[in-house]
């Protein structure tokens, strides 16, 4: 094994050039066969945890499947390439036959990070993406976050319906054009980070009941379908093997665990980060990230990171007014809640939160502010809207910006979604290639969660939405980038390259060791928050969300006022300004 590999016990592993071991876990068999393109079909041994292994002539580009009764031969769980879609057969890749041009990368320290979050297909795949790296680097952007890549069914997919994990899927470019990809990246100096889907397998082309029924766990099922049985221990080893292919073979910088809040087994997480430490060559930066409802602020205390809905959800609420759905919990008083999450860094650290009818979170006040991921707009945001709106077309320009500022001048970790830079008004909807009965029950589950969620009960209204499995919709949510060139679109960019400058100058250098200085309320939608960096300055964010003209204590030094020739000692409306200070 090299450090650009990782040996785990599942899928298929070249021995030489005409020789390979093939491991497959079906504890519910009794017998399989290995089925190889123009080879005999040939016997497995099962040894008692349920894997049938064997060793077969054949090299990389070999095709192969098992079957495990007469009448259903499967693709490899672990197939590292599926050139057929999800339901074809697998095939052998050698890891080693890429040669990366980067190989002495380490990554970047997590106080650098500024993410911009995008779907490979929307951006032309692996090569499309790859033209853009360039002035994504320019823009100030540090690392980029795929959407999940997992083989899924059909065509397009927001890549959340994945079945073969381990296999990228084809549609984007052949796995060798997705580590090309990453090593430019690399060679820019930009990280990338993988969005993994570990909750829940997609509802076509998953065979895996029919071989590891035990890998589920159906008295934890998930909106998406029954949950995953994390305390087996193999079922865990499954999952940890996935992200290490990802980051030894594919040089991921990290990962982005979406819905962590599904893994029932909470040990897991440790196990994962053990593994990782464990494997991962010394000064090389790993970067892991949850996506967690439960605010569980001892898991950001062993090294996780988190993306912090609060955030989004109390600044969405003072910026449209919203009030349905889970902002719902938000509109009581938001901004004693923007001002908890400024300062400390979850709104809900053990109170009851009405929208999951349960008590939410843990204190998180002593963690540092970079813990936490922020975002305004995001792909589930924008695309679980019935219209698939971006919060830049929904609220009021100037507070748009005020808030586009605090996300980029803060100390926590700001995120962009694909378009964000240039002030994108495309929609960007849900949108997946299912068809007849699965296609439908998409349609009818859609439409159930925004009569729950958006109160949209008209049936001429919710026929009037876009039909999540049509090609029109995902074509629809692509970005344009004619707005990128007119004259609104270079505003934009501008103001996001200067805005990231200023960080970049003023605050990353002094992030490491950064802690919140406390946050107060200045009026009725306004607050000011401090941190301490760590060369012993005060950095101050007031914002002001309302229509009041508000007194404001002036900082040292401002770097940024989004409004143009601001009477000193004031916060107009709809604004924002940040200054930094020496702590006395």
């Amino acid at each position: 094994m090299t450090a650009f590999q990782y040996s785990g016990r599942f899928g298929a592993e070249l021995l030489s050039p005409d020789r390979t071991r093939f491991s497959f876990w079906a504890p519910s068999c009794d017998t399989v066969i290995l089925e190889v393109e123009g080879l005999p079909p040939q016997a497995m041994e099962r040894d008692e945890e349920g894997f049938f292994t064997t060793e077969a002539l054949c090299g990389a580009g070999a095709r192969y499947r098992f079957r495990i009764r007469d009448d259903l031969s499967v693709p490899d769980p672990a197939s590292r390439c599926q050139p057929d879609g999800v339901h074809g057969p697998s095939e052998i890749l050698d890891p080693g036959f890429y040669q990366w041009k980067n190989p002495g990368w380490k990554g970047r320290p997590w106080e650098e990070t500024v993410i911009y979050e995008l779907h490979v297909g929307l951006e032309g795949g692996y090569e499309g993406l790859m033209a853009r790296l360039e002035e994504l680097v320019d823009l100030g952007v540090t690392a980029i976050e795929l959407m999940p890549l997992n083989s899924f069914s059909g065509h397009w997919n927001w890549g959340y319906d994945g079945v073969l994990l381990f296999a990228p899927d084809i549609s984007y470019g052949r796995p060798s054009i997705l580590k090309t990809l990453i090593d430019h990246a690399h060679g820019l100096g930009l990280m990338v980070f993988l969005d993994v889907v570990y909750n829940h397998f997609g509802p076509d082309g998953n065979y895996v009941p029919d071989y590891a029924e035990i890998l589920f766990d159906p008295d934890n099922a998930t909106v998406w379908g029954d949950g995953i049985n994390f305390h087996d221990p193999v079922v865990a080893e499954f999952f940890i093997d996935n992200a290490m292919l990802w980051l030894a073979e594919y040089r991921f910088d990290g990962l982005r665990i979406d819905a962590a809040w599904a893994i029932t087994d909470r040990n897991w997480f440790a196990q994962l980060r053990q593994k990782v430490a464990h494997h991962t060559e010394p000064g090389r930066h790993i970067h892991l990230i949850l996506e967690n409802e439960n605010n569980d602020s001892g898991l950001l205390r062993d090294g996780y990171n988190q993306w912090d809905e609060d955030w989004h959800h109390a600044l969405t609420v003072l910026l449209t007014g919203e009030n349905v759905g889970y902002f719902k919990a938000f509109t009581n008083d938001p901004t004693a809640l923007l001002r908890r999450v400024l300062a400390e860094g979850f709104a809900w650290q053990g109170e009851y939160f009405a929208p999951a009818e349960k008590m939410r979170g843990t204190p998180s006040a002593d963690l540092p502010p970079t813990k936490f991921v922020t975002f305004l707009q995001n792909h589930d945001q924008i695309g679980n809207r019935p219209r698939g709106e971006r919060l830049i077309t929904l609220c009021e320009p100037d507070s748009f910006r005020a808030a586009y500022a605090l996300l980029l001048l803060c100390p926590m970790t700001p995120m962009l979604f694909m378009g964000e830079e240039w002030g994108c008004t495309t929609p960007f909807y849900f949108f997946c290639d299912f068809h007849d009965d699965l296609g439908q029950k998409v349609r009818e589950g859609r439409d159930n969660q925004f009569r729950k969620y958006c109160g949209i009960t008209d049936p001429e209204e919710l026929e009037s939405l876009s039909d999540p499995i049509a090609r029109s919709t995902y074509d629809a949510s692509r970005p344009d980038r004619h707005e990128r060139e007119t004259a609104y679109g270079q505003e934009w960019l501008a103001r996001t390259k200067e805005l990231l400058a200023l960080r970049h100058h003023h605050i990353t250098p002094h992030l490491k060791g950064a802690r919140s200085a406390g946050a107060e309320v200045l009026g009725e939608n306004a607050v000011r928050a401090t941190w301490l960096l760590n060369n012993g300055t005060l950095l101050s964010t007031s914002i002001n969300l309302g229509s009041q003209i508000l007194p404001l204590v002036e900082p040292g030094s401002v770097i940024h006022q989004s409004t143009v020739g601001r009477t000193a000692g004031t916060l107009p409306p709809r604004s924002i300004v940040v200054g930094l200070e020496r702590a006395l």
